[in-house]
């Protein structure tokens, strides 16, 4: 059982709200860093191959414990964690901008992955738990994606205009006042979470295995690039990682009371939408570290000039990301808005790839930037309708948390794969242009197996004021 708020309440706009801004609290925090990496860099004595874990760390804890977060939501109560999650958030977000050693940063940015891991699935529960499926669900969570999708973009741009006017350590201060006030805010624009049922556990042996399995899987990707593909550090840190994550499945078949049932995965929904998740932020993580790179590297862009080139992929992203993937996921259903949304995302980042010269111009790339920003927006939203699809409300946290694990581990593996071709190319433009199109391929593979998943039948419409557990599945 959850508890529910009624959709139609004076309140449920800001509760909406609330919850979209938790979710580009998450999206802002994992980008905003990326250009103030040369001035953490300067400040703390990084080497440029240690400064990656100030990104990395954040990954690694985020993907890895996103399946207990989950979980956590559905067993302790949505409400519950949103709370403690933001304060995790505020309190790691303080000790970052305070922090005057290497070691203090990357731990605080791993207690950041931390917030974010337990975040992300207690927002979509309760967006999904609290509103019923069809329109509404699709409305919210148009909300929810724009902000998501915009917030990615936007943290670029905000860390390169707070890095150039305030320093480095306000990418992390700006983040505590929000959390707190959302905190305080949370109880009363929130109901109450149910009473937890006193059976069943946390599945605690396929907690950790999992947890460590996916851990280990994102560590060895970002060591990679640092250390060398042949390093045990790297392949054995992924052949372990994967081993556990085999593991992990044997368990959950087992066990009376698994972290991620395996009938999710007999959802077609589900699998699908987790599969083009992978894809999708593995064009993401690659378009935007190309994107980085080439207007710094390349055109010789400021921290503030190279995050104000991200506005109009933000802009874009948050238009698609909301009300047009709320008009099209209603009229068209999810299999169809998913494959737009990723064959346009596709088509964006071969045009910015294709505009990118030794002596280009941020104009030749910006028709590209647009499509890719529209594109990415409205296959976000849609990838999380999908995988909330037909599944029950008691497991809705374990479900999302199973669609941003692919999200993360496709990020992961997709900054991994275009690091490898873009130093193996004749020169670094060139090989970071091939990568580019390896990326937008994979893109246009999303769109295609977007379209495997079918139309549901309309529901028949009835008046209900007020959403019970049952009506939200």
């Amino acid at each position: 059982m959850v508890a529910t708020d009624n959709p139609t309440s004076s309140r449920s706009g800001l509760r909406l709200a609330l919850l979209a801004l938790a979710q580009f609290i998450i999206a802002i925090d994992y980008n905003n860093v990326y250009v103030a990496l040369p001035e953490i860099g300067s400040a703390l004595g990084f080497s440029d191959q240690s400064l990656q874990w100030v990104v990395s760390a954040y990954a690694v804890a985020f993907g890895g414990l996103l399946l207990l977060g989950g979980r956590a939501a559905d067993r302790l109560g949505a409400r519950r964690m949103f709370i403690g999650a933001l304060l995790v958030f505020g309190v790691s977000s303080l000790v970052g901008g305070l922090a005057t050693e290497q070691g203090v940063l990357v731990a605080a940015r791993a207690v950041q992955g931390l917030g974010g891991a337990l975040l992300f699935p207690a927002v979509l529960t309760l967006i999904v738990t609290r509103f019923p499926e069809g329109k509404e669900r699709n409305r919210a969570l148009s909300v929810w994606g724009s902000t998501g999708s915009g917030g990615l973009a936007a943290g670029a741009l905000l860390g390169g205009v707070i890095t150039h006017g305030m320093g480095w350590q306000w990418v992390f201060f700006i983040v505590v006042p929000v959390t707190v006030i959302a905190a305080i805010v949370a109880p009363k624009l929130i109901a109450p979470d149910a009473t937890v049922s006193k059976g069943g556990s946390f599945d605690l042996p396929g907690a950790l295995v999992v947890t460590i399995g996916v851990s280990l899987i994102v560590f060895g990707l970002v060591s990679g690039p640092e250390v060398g593909w042949s390093s045990l550090r790297a392949w054995g840190a992924i052949v372990l990682g994967v081993l556990l994550v085999i593991t992990f499945f044997v368990i959950e078949r087992t066990t009376k009371d698994p972290l991620a049932p395996v009938a999710l995965f007999r959802n077609r929904s589900l699998v699908t939408a987790m599969a083009v998740a992978f894809l999708h932020h593995a064009a993401l993580s690659s378009g935007y570290f190309i994107f980085t790179i080439y207007m710094q590297n390349t055109l010789q862009y400021n921290a503030l000039e190279a995050g104000l080139a991200f506005l109009p992929l933000g802009v874009f992203a948050m238009v698609a990301g909301g009300k047009v993937a709320s008009t099209v996921l209603t009229k068209f259903g999810v299999g169809a808005g998913l494959a737009v949304g990723m064959i346009i995302y596709a088509v964006g980042l071969g045009a910015l790839v294709a505009g990118m010269s030794a002596g280009g111009s941020y104009w030749a790339v910006l028709p590209g930037v647009v499509l890719y920003g529209f594109g990415g927006g409205l296959a976000f939203t849609a990838i999380f309708v999908a995988a909330s699809s037909g599944v029950d409300a008691s497991q809705q946290g374990v479900a999302s948390a199973l669609g941003s694990t692919a999200l993360q581990i496709g990020a992961a593996v997709g900054l991994a794969i275009i690091l490898v071709i873009a130093n193996a190319g004749s020169s670094f433009l060139g090989g970071l242009k091939i990568a580019g199109y390896v990326a937008a391929a994979g893109a246009l593979l999303g769109g295609l197996l977007a379209f495997t998943l079918k139309k549901p039948a309309p529901a028949p419409v009835e008046e209900a004021p007020a959403v019970t557990p049952e009506a939200a599945i």
